[in-house]
């Protein structure tokens, strides 16, 4: 998970005494209290209440002959691809004396009687167009739609909508900041700045001849974030509203009512196997390397970098940084890698998928077990398209259970092996539970009761794809630009560039990551085109 330099909060880190270079394990606070401040957990109480209204408003604004309306649409559908053996006899001889006819009559005539049966065609194709239930809430929530020649037109029809969608966030997270003992007002003061470059990252890639180079609109969000960044720098006043983590969390939790439980589980099985094979190997190898071949002094640094690298960034990094005790200047060196390169691969891998002609359910599984950041992984997958993204962040959030399970193990290593220190604290199998990824819960949760309303409740299907459709996809995707710009405005590479320009740590991460990506694509395309390949077809 991105983050430019790690909050006291999110950091799982605090100063600790006379050892304050060293990254500790700070108290653990209450259930009830983690569940009031967290990060994590507000993604899903966020997501959960716009989830909550948005089916609320399908559920009551459904016309009374919803039912008959469905049933009739698909009764027509029936019968206009219904043919019995007798109509197809019949429909083949009409044919063999229409091309009889054809031959005999002039090319004036033969070109209006193609006109008139071409106006025909396309009139019953109209009026056989099945029914489908619109949100009542779709005018009110929407994104700068295309533009050719005037920029204007992207927005003439979708003001109302894009205001819809600043509105709500605005109070939401206003809201969630508040009660997270942050300040509301010095976000609702920020927001409409961060908000405004997400808007123009959606405007740009809504121009006709930019939309045909398939250069979405994550590009161009990360874009004008870096481009800010990196000339003016990111002033001090926007960095509140600049919420990378909790933009991408909360959009993934919206994601899981998108993902039916039965294509999480035909996802899940090959990427437990891509997400939990290869990222094992990857950490114990890339640490062997480290103190073997590269002979690094500091084993912390090795770990934490191994980690980083293999797991999911900078989360993962922070976590195991506690477990192994690393100084703070290693934590900072990590995660000043792990960025540089996750820009470089989001923006890069996309376009190596598609020159290499790698289907999207592949692509995206390559993404989700090679990307370190969440956020750049969803970025990267919604270049590719829904069916990437969906690929992609379920791996990836396979793969984020890890970051407990590898601080508990690297804690226990380092206890038994590396300090061997007999007085030292004792890790319990709780560390697991507290380093989970909670926002992972949102996600299977809302795949669970929305898979269970869709399947079980009359007329399920129509009013859940109308609340997708409507409002909740709309807002997922504007999370994702926010977070995108986010990580632009995070990310300085003036400040990275000392990092970046050579030594042991920058060739271990290389290597480590150059393993991950072939080990990766070989185990994904094993497990999702071999073995499990009938599974995860849509």
């Amino acid at each position: 998970m991105n983050s430019n330099t790690p909050s006291t909060e999110n950091s799982d880190t605090e100063l600790a005494g006379d050892d304050s270079t060293l990254a500790t394990p700070p108290p653990r606070p209450s259930l009830w209290k983690d569940m009031t401040t967290n990060e994590d957990w507000w993604a899903i109480w966020c997501a959960a209440l716009l989830l909550l209204i948005a089916f609320a408003a399908v559920w009551i604004g459904q016309p009374e002959n919803l039912s008959e309306s469905v049933a009739g649409s698909a009764t027509e559908e029936v019968s206009s691809v219904e043919t019995t053996p007798e109509n197809a006899a019949s429909s083949l001889e009409e044919a063999d004396e229409s091309i009889e006819t054809e031959d005999t009559e002039s090319t004036e005539d033969a070109g209006s009687d193609q006109t008139e049966t071409k106006a025909d065609g396309e009139q019953e194709e109209a009026e056989e167009e099945p029914y489908e239930y619109a949100s009542p809430l779709k005018p009110y929530l929407a994104k700068p739609g295309k533009w050719t020649d005037n920029p204007l037109d992207a927005i003439s029809s979708s003001w109302q909508g894009i205001l819809g969608v600043f509105l709500v966030i605005s109070a939401l997270f206003a809201f969630a900041n508040q009660m997270r003992g942050k300040s509301a007002s010095a976000f609702l003061a920020a927001f409409p700045v961060v908000f405004l470059l997400a808007t123009l990252a959606y405007w740009m890639s809504g121009q006709s001849v930019v939309k045909a180079y398939n250069l979405e609109y994550a590009l161009w969000a990360l874009l004008v974030g870096l481009i800010i960044s990196n000339t003016i720098g990111t002033p001090d006043f926007l960095r509140p509203a600049i919420s990378t983590e909790f933009f991408i969390k909360t959009g993934l939790v919206l994601l899981g009512a998108e993902v039916l439980m039965s294509r999480l589980l035909a996802l899940g099985l090959p990427g437990v196997f891509v997400a939990w094979l290869v990222t094992p190997v990857v950490l114990i190898t890339t640490y062997w390397f480290g103190q073997k071949i590269l002979k690094i002094k500091s084993k912390s640094l090795n770990m934490v970098i191994s980690a980083d690298m293999s797991v999911c960034g900078v989360s993962a990094a922070i976590a195991t940084a506690a477990a192994c005790k690393a100084k703070k200047e290693e934590l900072s060196l990590s995660i000043g890698l792990s960025l540089g390169f996750t820009v470089i691969m989001m923006a890069v891998m996309p376009a190596v998928i598609t020159a290499m002609g790698i289907d999207p359910i592949l692509g995206g599984a390559w993404l989700g077990g090679t990307i370190d950041s969440t956020g750049a992984v969803a970025a990267a997958g919604a270049v590719l398209g829904d069916e990437a993204l969906e690929v992609a962040a379920t791996v990836k959030m396979i793969q984020n259970i890890l970051i407990g399970v590898t601080a508990f193990c690297v804690a226990i290593y380092w206890v038994t092996f590396v300090e061997r220190d007999p007085a030292g604290p004792r890790i319990g199998i709780s560390e697991i539970w507290y380093r989970f990824p909670k926002f992972v819960l949102g996600f299977v949760s809302m795949s669970i009761l929305f898979s269970i309303l869709y399947s079980y409740m009359t007329n399920g299907p129509e009013l859940i794809n109308a609340m997708i459709g409507g409002s909740t996809k709309t807002l997922r995707g504007w999370f994702f630009c926010l977070a995108f710009v986010s990580i632009g405005l995070e990310t300085n590479f003036r400040q990275l560039l000392p990092q970046l320009k050579g030594g042991k740590p920058l060739v271990l991460y290389v290597c480590g990551q150059s393993l991950n990506l072939v080990l990766t694509l070989v185990v994904a395309y094993l497990m999702f085109k071999v073995v499990f390949a009938d599974t995860v077809a849509p």
